[in-house]
């Protein structure tokens, strides 16, 4: 396919839209490799010239199918090449993508595709046919499926359901019998057209369908990739969702303007070994990944020698005294502090680093929910060069970026290049830029509520700016809250701090208008289960596990170190749990106590759960409950248990300082 005129001219200015990057990146690198994915075993991969031809296939063959401007075009499955080729098919033909989380059940996918108003899809394989035929008996409107992966579904009503392949030796015979069809299509489009609708994880409510335009997610993803030097020779590992934001921006928008390659796993099972493999330069990754990364190395720790633990804990505790502050370029660190970290980065460290996939890492990213500094620090110790960015869907995930050299453990970084931050009278977040987004699609009334006056959006954080010009992010602005002392309470940095124990799956607290907090807590099944299994400590599941007398003191220890740090932070020492119990299910995003992205619905769960948390402020022991669940298959059933609540240590404090 021929460039449009105002790429052949090689004008970057005229980049203003993601099909015109995509053919720049094809005339100016077209024999670099783009894409790479792992099937069976082996890598796979594609250049920028054929990942632009097979995007213009894709195209092509959706215009024959009937897909034309202004259509929505959904996209659902697990990260793979063809699945983001769909997203840039849908934009030559200035359509729309709306990607869902794939292991939504086909009732949330409903309300989505429903509210979007889509009418094609494109999905992975079987697994996601099946729901979109299931849709479609509650939702007639949806036209089309194309699917990736043939396996199963030789016998697929053909007239509804198309084979990729098939599509695009379709639209290679369109595209024949149009010529100039597709630039035609490409020129029309407009850098502040929408480019794909993200809908929010819904943690209050129905999920909200974002509005971005090309323009925003570009600027973006400039201004991001100039802030750590992002270039055409980095790589990167794609295998979050695509339906959430941080992947749409790292994976698809960074991946376009700065040129780098995009690997994609070949299973959420093997993404570690083909990190590995592959040896990422660039890395992103929500907090929960590396809460998870961090209980991984533990329980490996935990099966070593007596020896290894005794050398790993040591080298260790050398990493977190001294660590961040090497990695920072700090000269406070002694020599003798230096040579101790240098025996244990090639005793402990570096091997570490590879066994996670990190070696060769320039940078990391960690966003989507706040991260405990505990963790953070545990992580930079290591050597990895491991920052915290700040944003939201609305926001294209660009708000804030963290410096190389100027990165502190409690904020979120400065302000991006080209955005505006300000704090409201009642501590609240506001920010304008050119990220932010065009609308909620059909709900301008929330779109005006998320605007003042002046442009700014609200984001719905309360923080402050430090006297560095760093943001500290407390809580959601609605989170937090005072206890009926007026001290502050601010839920989710109490929840951190037990998740970054390897035991701690979630953590929910309680507190606001009451007199002390109290904490629901998850264990991990696998890092609590290899516990118990080395002790001889028998268990029939989580429910099992989660009850044993053996299993609460385990977690009583964590509960107790954490008040021990809190008693010393003067804003938030009254925060200390005094009570707490083991949940005796697991939170879970199909059970509604969880979004798709795994944040904690605190205000359902604090209704669903109620007796449970009557009990923890009572002076009860013991209480049985029943829950109902949901199972993957659409059955229903109830767990019943007995589940004890245990008191911690708490410590006084000295008076605090109260919220004004």
């Amino acid at each position: 396919m021929s460039l449009p005129p105002n790429q052949a001219d090689g004008q970057n200015s005229k980049l203003d839209t993601f099909p015109r990057l995509l053919l720049d990146h094809a005339r100016v690198r077209g024999d670099k490799v783009a894409m790479r994915e792992k099937d069976l075993g082996i890598w796979q991969s594609w250049t920028w010239k054929e990942v632009a031809d097979e995007v213009a296939a894709l195209a092509c063959g959706l215009a024959a199918m009937g897909f034309k401007r202004g259509d929505k075009l959904a996209i659902i499955g697990d990260n793979r090449p063809r699945l983001y080729w769909g997203f840039a098919a849908a934009q030559y033909l200035g359509g729309i993508p709306v990607p869902l989380y794939q292991d939504s059940v086909a009732e949330e996918m409903t309300y989505v595709l429903d509210d979007a108003e889509v009418h094609f899809a494109l999905v992975e394989d079987q697994e996601q046919t099946d729901k979109m035929l299931e849709v479609k008996e509650q939702y007639p409107a949806l036209k089309a499926v194309i699917y990736e992966d043939p396996r199963g579904l030789r016998d697929y009503d053909k007239d509804f359901c198309t084979y990729i392949e098939t599509l695009q030796e379709r639209g290679r015979e369109f595209q024949a019998k149009h010529p100039g069809f597709l630039e035609q299509e490409i020129a029309k489009g407009q850098s502040d057209d929408i480019s794909v609708i993200l809908y929010t994880s819904g943690t209050t409510g129905k999920p909200k369908g974002v509005c971005m335009t090309h323009h925003a997610f570009i600027e973006s993803a400039a201004g991001a990739a100039e802030f750590d030097g992002l270039n055409s020779s980095d790589s990167m590992l794609a295998y979050l969702p695509m339906a959430w934001v941080g992947d749409h921006l790292f994976s698809y928008a960074q991946g376009l303007v700065a040129g780098f390659t995009i690997n994609c796993p070949e299973s959420a099972e093997t993404v570690m070994t083909d990190m590995r493999e592959i040896g990422p330069t660039y890395y992103f990754a929500p907090p929960r990944v590396f809460e998870n990364l961090l209980t991984q190395v533990m329980v490996r720790m935990q099966d070593a020698s007596a020896l290894k633990r005794r050398i790993f804990d040591y080298f260790m505790e050398v990493a977190r005294r001294c660590g961040a502050e090497i990695l920072a370029g700090s000269d406070e660190v002694s020599t003798w502090d230096r040579l101790l970290y240098r025996l244990g980065d090639f005793m402990i460290y570096g091997p570490l680093r590879n066994v996670l996939g990190m070696s060769k890492l320039r940078v990391a990213y960690t966003a989507g929910a706040a991260i405990g500094p505990d963790l953070f620090r545990f992580y930079r110790s290591l050597g990895i060069n491991l920052k915290q960015l700040y944003g939201s869907t609305e926001t294209c995930a660009y708000v804030c970026l963290q410096p190389n050299g100027d990165v502190k453990l409690d904020t979120v970084g400065i302000p991006a290049p080209k955005v505006e931050i300000k704090i409201a009278d009642n501590g609240e977040v506001l920010v304008k830029g050119p990220m932010l987004f065009t609308e909620y699609y059909k709900r301008p009334e929330d779109t005006a509520e998320t605007m003042n006056e002046e442009g700014y959006f609200l984001t719905g954080d309360a923080g402050f700016l430090d006297e560095d010009g760093h943001l500290k992010i407390i809580d959601r602005a609605k989170d937090v809250g005072k206890l009926s002392s007026g001290a502050i309470f601010a839920p989710n940095y109490v929840e951190n701090k037990l998740k970054f124990f390897p035991h701690v799956k979630e953590a929910v607290a309680f507190g606001h208008d009451r007199d002390k907090v109290c904490a629901f807590i998850n264990i991990d099944l696998e890092s609590v289960g290899n516990w118990g299994e080395r002790r001889g400590l028998p268990y029939s599941g989580y429910t099992d596990l989660a009850g044993r007398p053996e299993v609460y003191d385990l977690i009583l220890d964590c509960v107790n170190q954490v008040n021990r740090e809190l008693v010393d932070d003067p804003m938030l020492s009254e925060s200390q749990i005094h009570r707490f119990l083991i949940l005796h299910k697991e939170l879970d995003p199909d059970d509604d106590e969880l979004t798709r992205t795994r944040k904690v619905r605190r205000r359902f769960i604090s209704e669903k759960y109620h007796d449970l948390v009557d009990a923890l402020y009572s002076d009860v022991e013991t209480i049985h409950t029943a829950t109902e669940v949901k199972y993957e298959d659409g059955r229903k059933g109830r767990i019943e248990a007995d589940v004890r609540i245990c008191n911690a240590v708490t410590h006084l404090t000295e008076p605090m300082k109260k919220a004004s």
